[in-house]
């Protein structure tokens, strides 16, 4: 079974941090891989927040970068991300996202690349 499972959202002030948790249990790891956190986007699909591949090569939306951080720890099966200095444009529902297959250019920003979503978890900003 490969089933992700969201923690770590909730109701934080701006300016605060939150910490995302992904864990997997019989997670696939493909040659290339890829793995990401998604949001909800202004078209109602989701979108690529933060990705990372196999070599390590992270990517960020714009508007994040600089204070989100992802990571994963392969022998624990945790995808993580560090949200820091959150302001209310932040406020959505997060999916992590495994089982990606990355693009010969490294590309993983794609959901439809990956394979196995977890149920989401809701962050809330206020002011």
């Amino acid at each position: 079974q490969v089933r992700p499972v969201e923690s770590g959202g909730g109701s934080v002030q701006s300016g605060g941090s939150l910490t995302l948790s992904c864990t997997t249990t019989g997670h696939p790891y493909p040659r290339a891989y890829c793995m990401g956190w998604f949001r909800q986007g202004p078209g109602l699909e989701r979108e690529v927040v933060a990705s990372i591949n196999d070599g390590g090569q992270t990517s960020y939306i714009d508007g994040v970068k600089g204070r989100f951080t992802i990571s994963q720890d392969n022998a624990k099966n945790v995808l993580s991300l560090q949200m820091n200095n959150l302001s209310v444009e932040d406020t959505n529902m997060y999916w992590c996202a495994i089982g990606g297959r990355r693009g010969d250019d490294g590309e993983c920003d794609h959901e439809t690349r990956y394979a196995y979503w977890g149920q989401g978890t809701q962050v809330t900003v206020y002011s």
